[in-house]
């Protein structure tokens, strides 16, 4: 017996794939953000929020938006690769984003908790702040069109048709079941005095 919604063989590889690319992209932030770094000075951690979005924006145009950058694209994946790896298809956009954002403000926070013991690193609020405006703006831009045209059926042409060709001859998308008939229904039998 299947689990009502997102179910199947397609399902299992969508769930994989977005676990490994969660894992891999995880792998890289911490290569990325936790690495030691040989440094001369360190600058004093900023726990003012605004205040490095200020100073970098102003030390020029060029600096400023390498660092709003770096601060949006660094978890920004994880808008997407959250509700990926959990595969569920009826989810209220709302909720989705509730909980996508919450978890990358989880894992920007832990991110610059353990930048505390790397040398060379400091805490940055702006950091945490960017991260998660990231991860918020990625999957608002994402998911819920990929989860409408899931839940549709995937790729159709304007008249609803499947277009011809690969399309007709893949196995039935996401979510996806067949009816399996009438639901079956129980006789009423009276009750003896």
């Amino acid at each position: 017996m299947q689990r009502q919604g997102f179910g199947g063989s397609a399902a299992i590889r969508f769930r994989t794939a977005g676990l490994v690319l969660l894992l891999l992209h995880l792998l890289l932030v911490g290569w990325l953000t936790l690495r030691p770094r040989d440094v001369l000075w360190v600058t004093a951690p900023n726990l003012e929020p605004f205040a490095g979005i200020g100073a970098a924006l102003g030390s020029g145009p060029s600096e400023g938006l390498r660092y709003l950058g770096e601060g949006l694209l660094l978890l920004a994946p994880l808008g997407v690769l959250l509700p990926m790896a959990g595969g569920r298809l009826a989810v209220s956009s709302w909720g989705s984003l509730v909980r996508t954002v919450a978890a990358g403000a989880l894992v920007s926070l832990g991110i610059e908790l353990l930048q505390t013991g790397v040398p060379g690193r400091v805490v940055d609020v702006d950091s945490l702040l960017l991260n998660t405006l990231g991860v918020a703006l990625a999957h608002a831009a994402v998911v819920p069109a990929a989860r409408a045209r899931l839940r549709r059926g995937g790729p159709r042409t304007r008249g609803g048709a499947v277009r011809p060709g690969r399309d007709a001859e893949r196995e039935p998308l996401p979510g996806y079941e067949e009816s399996q008939g009438p639901t079956p229904t129980i006789s009423r039998v009276g009750i003896a005095p």
